[in-house]
């Protein structure tokens, strides 16, 4: 087996070392030596990562048609999604700049860039009562602004205050999953929440437990990650409890769907009829009412 894994081709090679480094490649790939304990974890390490990484890539995207879709953002918590996007830009900044491996972190750039959009979805079709007054475009641009200068800051701070932010992703990563799990606990539903998200992320926080531990060793991000998990188990809890919830209260509703919010009420109006009667010409007798004929006797 081993002259094989020896002679694959030069490519397949390079990918390999690329990716694990010349040690571990040698050791697994060539030799096939899985007794070696280091080299194992970190190729599992590496490969999950890349995992997560391409899944990150698409992880929001089903979340993105289901508001496209309807055309409706009904169920999102804009609060839940601007923590959940500085908590992403924050550890991707983090990570970058302190030359983390790409495999450790390069989710969070897919899943800013996606949750992005999904918060400009979000002020586009169910917009606060503070931009409601706003036209669409006004709140686009308004949005953008806020996006450009929350990344502007994040490349600009010093390393010190970088790191307290990273420590700040912890109440953040709190406070974003909590608006959701309370909207979803009031309405008795998920709305236009992905179960292809969430159980993405739960596997994805499981994975990067792992990788953070073997690669990185980084307390700070770890307990992110932890925490992440944990809240992200509980919105899967909600989409197994309402499951199927809303489908079932629209059947009850009638087959025509529209509900009695939407639908326009008129207010009842009276007609006034006003009839007009010629008055009779002048020498001529008005009718009178009755078929019988009167004549007069002349004597």
């Amino acid at each position: 087996m081993t002259a094989i894994t020896r002679s694959l081709p030069w490519f397949v090679k390079d990918l390999g070392v690329s990716i694990v480094g010349e040690k571990c490649y040698t050791s697994i790939v060539e030799n096939l030596d899985f007794a070696d304990i280091e080299c194992l974890k970190y190729s599992i390490s590496k490969g999950l990562g890349l995992g997560i990484v391409v899944g990150g890539s698409i992880m929001k995207v089903p979340q993105l048609l289901l508001i496209v879709t309807a055309r409706s953002a009904r169920g999102l918590s804009l609060t839940a999604y601007v923590l959940e996007t500085l908590s992403y830009a924050i550890t991707l900044a983090y990570s970058y700049r302190n030359g983390f491996p790409f495999s450790t972190y390069g989710e969070n750039f897919f899943l800013t860039i996606q949750n992005v959009v999904i918060t400009l979805l979000i002020v586009h079709y169910n917009p606060p009562p503070s931009l409601a007054a706003r036209s669409p475009a006004q709140r686009t641009i308004l949005s953008i602004q806020i996006v450009l200068a929350s990344a502007i800051a994040l490349v600009v701070l010093p390393p010190s205050t970088l790191a307290l932010c990273q420590i700040g992703t912890l109440p953040l990563s709190l406070f974003s999953k909590l608006p959701q799990i309370r909207q979803n606990h009031r309405a008795k539903s998920t709305g236009q929440l992905s179960a292809f998200a969430v159980i993405s992320q739960i596997g994805g926080c499981l994975a990067r437990l792992f990788t953070t531990a073997t690669e990185v060793g980084d307390p700070i991000v770890s307990a992110g990650f932890a925490l992440a998990l944990a809240l992200n188990i509980v919105l899967g809890l909600q989409m197994w409890l309402y499951w199927g919830k809303e489908e079932k209260d629209e059947l009850e509703a009638g087959p025509i769907g529209v509900s009695d919010e939407k639908k326009v009420r008129w207010p009842p109006t009276t007609h006034k009829v006003e009839v007009v009667v010629p008055p009779a010409s002048p020498g001529r007798a008005s009718p009178r009412p009755g078929n019988r004929r009167w004549s007069r006797k002349v004597d």
